[in-house]
């Protein structure tokens, strides 16, 4: 199993490598782009595929990606976005609004509707483009949910959904404090904005390693702020959860969950009933004793096992 954050120093995912050198070194091709959404916000947008010796080694799908609350499609999620494609995949990426390079105010997510349609826009674009290529979702933490939306608005779009310490529910020990947690909904009509401590440091609990929660803060695009969401964010974190319980009876593509142990941000047993209700004939469950919230954030042990289980899946399933 390769994966290039193995290689990553305090300062840089990239190692001691330009990006563009990080690029060359995995073989891989970039572009990025911006797209405008109804609203007329700009999201920038990323794709990764591998160099082909030849015309005669075509991609072997598409893997679209969905990054999670506080984080963006660049610096520690693009290493993963290199490693898919190095396996073979085109995959492709975008920025949430109010996160990383794309428009918005920062870490807001009051509604998650618009989120979803932004994610198809983009990703439709690309399989236009790649229509004989087999397409996958994969998401993490926030992200996972947005995928499983995704996978039941296109159901026959989508070939797979991978789903990587996913929003399924949230721990108990995130959750805000009574009686915040009951007093949020008019926390968050009357300030939305308010960023208000109404749960423990996202960094702090979602990345085992502490260098990998500096790194993570080194992001030139990283904001302090990010790690407490603001209210009308934080209820609509935890409506998306309950949707997710409400709907992930309907999803029947093939389905991988794999989750961490001791996830203190997103619950585990939520992961697991969302497996169990799964209509899905073909699905995988992958419970990592030791792992927290963030699979990229663990030791080389954790994260090996964790990712292999990932690529294989995808490549078993474009075969």
């Amino acid at each position: 199993m390769y994966h290039p954050i193995l290689h990553a120093n305090k300062t840089s995912p990239f190692g001691d490598l330009t990006l563009e050198e990080f690029y060359q070194k995995n073989q891989v091709l970039h572009s990025y782009s911006f797209i405008c959404t109804k609203n007329k916000t700009k999201l920038y947008t990323q794709t990764w595929s591998p160099i082909a010796p030849s015309p005669a080694y075509p991609p072997r799908g598409i893997v679209a990606m969905v990054h999670g609350y506080a984080s963006e499609s660049g610096w520690m999620f693009e290493t993963t976005a290199v490693a898919i494609a190095k396996l073979g995949f085109l995959v492709c990426a975008i920025d949430l609004p109010g996160h990383g390079r794309s428009e918005g105010p920062r870490g807001h997510i009051p509604s998650v509707k618009p989120v979803i349609d932004n994610c198809i826009q983009f990703f439709d674009d690309v399989r236009a483009s790649n229509s004989h290529l087999p397409a996958f979702l994969y998401g993490e933490s926030l992200g996972g949910a947005i995928a499983m939306f995704i996978s039941l608005r296109q159901k026959e779009e989508w070939r797979g959904l991978v789903l990587n310490g996913a929003m399924c529910g949230v721990s108990r020990d995130f959750k805000p404090v009574w009686p915040l947690e009951k007093l949020l909904p008019a926390a968050a009509m009357v300030a939305p904005n308010w960023r208000v401590v109404v749960a423990g440091n996202l960094v702090e609990r979602s990345y085992k390693e502490r260098w990998k929660r500096e790194l993570v803060r080194r992001c030139p695009r990283a904001k302090r702020s990010f790690e407490y969401p603001p209210a009308s964010t934080a209820l609509e974190l935890l409506r998306v959860c309950e949707e997710v319980g409400r709907k992930c009876r309907e999803v029947e593509l093939p389905l991988l969950v794999l989750h961490g142990e001791d996830d203190a941000v997103c619950d585990v047993e939520s992961a697991e009933l969302v497996y169990d209700l799964a209509s899905s004939t073909d699905k995988t469950l992958k419970v990592l004793p030791g792992m927290w919230h963030q699979l990229i954030g663990e030791g080389r042990e954790i994260l090996e096992v964790g990712f292999e289980v990932i690529f294989s899946w995808l490549k078993e399933r474009t075969k």
